[in-house]
């Protein structure tokens, strides 16, 4: 097991993450009035219908459209030299400091703490049947996890497979997958715990939510 204190202390020294807000195509960019120290806002609303603060807009074949913070926080830079020109698809544009919130934290140690199963390749995943009652009725943590058993149903390009889960026997503490979405290869499914850290993990998303100081 890694140190749980280390980590929380690297996080406190730098409790932010830098987000480059990127041309979306290829156009021409004009930037809104917003300075750098500013707050913003990120996308709200249950299906975060309700967009950023507008930080800038790009017009391609007389089309504008509107590029907006997708994460609350404040601006660090704006690239205005940009302002006017033709940019390709993938230019930055704006440089966010996002200040990271409590769940934002447990997730990073969580990442660390957790064993891992990750998605073989690109795909959609579902729980098999026996799982999926299970986790409706009682959730993701009442399922326990052992070397070869069926987990997962693996759907891509209409053909489907079952996966079994590979790693230390354990319940299921975290799921990273939504559903009818594509997971890329590489990207966590679930995130399993040990019995034996169960009691540790637990210590450490107490302490997290006891210690962190949220940023507006």
């Amino acid at each position: 097991m890694f140190d749980i204190t280390q980590l929380l202390d690297e996080i406190k020294a730098s409790p932010y993450e830098e987000i480059v807000v990127t041309a979306p195509h290829t156009g021409v960019v004009t930037f809104t009035d917003v300075r750098e120290g500013a707050r913003v806002i990120g996308p709200s609303g249950t299906w975060k219908e309700k967009k950023g603060t507008l930080l800038a807009t790009i017009e391609r074949e007389r089309n504008q459209k509107p590029i907006h913070a997708v994460e609350k926080g404040e601006v660090k830079e704006v690239l205005r030299h940009l302002e006017g020109a033709f940019v390709e698809a993938g230019t930055p544009l704006v440089r966010l400091r996002h200040f990271l919130s409590k769940d934002e934290v447990l997730a990073i140690i969580l990442k660390k703490a957790l064993h891992l199963f990750v998605a073989p390749e690109r795909a959609k995943y579902y729980f098999a049947p026996d799982v999926d009652k299970k986790v409706k009725a009682s959730g993701a943590s009442s399922v326990s996890l052992h070397e070869g058993m069926d987990l997962f149903i693996m759907s891509r390009m209409k053909r489907e497979a079952s996966l079994a889960y590979s790693g230390p026997s354990g319940v299921i503490y975290a799921v990273y997958f939504q559903h009818n979405e594509n997971v890329d290869a590489g990207q966590p499914l679930i995130g399993v715990c040990p019995p034996d850290q169960l009691s540790l993990i637990e210590d450490v998303v107490a302490r997290v939510q006891t210690e962190w100081e949220e940023r507006e």
